[in-house]
């Protein structure tokens, strides 16, 4: 029942309408809610069902503290008491797997990192007096284990979750229609261009690079670009969809990545709630800041821990260093542009867009490998500039393309396409899902491959 499954959909199919026949009581909606996060948990394993509530009701009593307490001490414990925790059931999760016997394998099927970097937002926000908290076990339960974002986010505030599960829930038609616009997007991002790119192109290519030409591995650099974002956008379109129409709504985690014109600008629009998450709990955290080189510092700190939040390896850690240099060093030529009052022509845009595509190209070649070993090998093959296209045909060429294209469409465009749907009628918002569902049935590959962040 993984997000983007038929399974997922009846599953919220029935939660919808017995959340939306209990929406007038507060606590019958919450219970709704509550059950639902740990049916959708019961799935990876009862394990999780267990784990997720005794988790959350020690964070839940960390907060009831942090509202009680004022002596600066008894804070620092409780939030250390909050922070150990979630950072070990994250490494756990990660890793556990790999210290403990094969007899163990239940032991966290699915990666928590999503739920921990959730959780700390509450008990950071509370010990920072930048947020309220609850009372209410039943709220702080609901909100914490969401189930759309339990997998892969977008990471919400914990205290922005219980606010509006707190408050009675609205659903328009036209919200309903935004729901389904972003739901059936999400649908065919992943299934009709992420899925196809990764099964015949990216994965095959990562596997044994030294069968395929120097353009062709680049080709595969690209469409893992391409791949990686409608994946995770994909999931991300779904799963603000599914809380949409529970009345909830989540943040915004992608804006035209790769219109970026510079790293601090691809932050600001790739995976947009890690990364204020690292900004807000992680640099702002690091000390130093008030100094002239600690912030460049920090920022290389910053996204060499998010790399390794991603897996302990070098790959990530290659990939967190490589964008925290980048950050360090676009931050020290905005501040000197700035000084300069310089102001950015057309074609130093295009310039600057071009350039900070490819960087992140090459970043992603760590991201993606294997190993170490591997991404070299990735870049001698594009180094060897041999040019065969064998392997490349015109069916895949057309997807790159059309992948591509999407990318370049307005962002103006694209609210007045979602609001024109939003505002049809509901038999246009009908006939849209069952032509979704027919294309997927027709076009789409066969299985459920998972979404990519889900492993994290």
């Amino acid at each position: 029942m993984s997000s983007g499954g038929a399974a997922y959909f009846e599953f919220v199919a029935v939660v919808f309408f017995v959340y939306w026949v209990a929406y007038r009581w507060a606590r019958p909606r919450l219970a709704v809610v509550l059950l639902a996060n740990y049916l959708f948990c019961a799935q990876f394993g009862l394990f999780y069902v267990v784990l997720l509530p005794a988790c959350a009701g020690v964070d839940y009593c960390v907060g009831l503290g942090l509202m009680r307490f004022r002596s600066g001490l008894a804070r620092r414990v409780l939030l250390g008491i909050s922070v150990a925790l979630n950072v070990g059931v994250l490494i756990g999760s990660r890793h556990m797997g790999v210290l403990l016997p094969s007899r163990w394998s239940w032991v966290f099927p699915l990666g928590l990192s999503f739920y921990t970097l959730q959780s700390l937002t509450y008990t950071i926000d509370l010990y920072r007096r930048d947020a309220e908290g609850t009372r209410s076990l039943l709220e702080y339960l609901a909100a914490a284990s969401f189930f759309p974002t339990l997998q892969a986010g977008p990471i919400t505030r914990v205290a922005e979750l219980v606010k509006q599960l707190r408050s009675g829930p609205l659903l328009s038609r036209e919200d309903g229609g935004r729901a389904f616009y972003l739901i059936g997007s999400g649908l065919l991002k992943k299934a009709l261009i992420a899925d196809f790119l990764a099964e015949n192109l990216v994965n095959r290519v990562f596997d044994t690079p030294n069968l395929y030409s120097g353009a062709e591995v680049l080709i595969a650099v690209y469409g893992y670009s391409l791949q990686l974002y409608y994946d995770f956008s994909g999931y991300t379109d779904i799963a603000r969809g599914t809380a949409m129409l529970l009345g909830i709504r989540l943040p915004l985690n992608f804006d035209r990545p790769y219109a970026a014109t510079n790293l601090t600008d691809f932050w600001r629009r790739w995976h947009i709630s890690f990364s204020n998450w690292l900004r807000d709990y992680l640099y702002f955290a690091l000390p130093g800041a008030r100094t002239k080189a600690m912030p460049y510092v920090n920022l290389a700190i910053t996204m060499l821990l998010g790399g390794l939040w991603h897996g302990i390896s070098w790959t990530f850690a290659v990939w967190g260093l490589l964008h925290g240099a980048a950050l360090a060093v676009t931050r020290g030529w905005l501040a000197a542009r700035r000084r300069r009052k310089q102001a950015a022509t057309r074609w130093g845009r295009a310039l600057a867009i071009f350039g900070t595509y490819h960087f992140v190209c090459l970043t992603w070649i760590f991201f993606r490998a294997g190993s170490m070993g591997n991404a070299l090998q990735i870049l001698s093959r594009i180094g060897s500039l041999t040019a065969g296209l064998e392997n490349v045909p015109p069916l895949l060429g057309a997807v790159l393309l059309v992948a591509a294209g999407g990318m370049a469409v307005g962002k103006d465009w694209h609210s007045r396409a979602v609001e024109r749907f939003a505002a049809a009628p509901f038999y246009v918002h009908a006939a849209a899902l069952a032509a979704v569902t027919i294309v997927l049935q027709t076009l789409g590959g066969h299985g459920n491959v998972p979404f990519v962040y889900s492993r994290f």
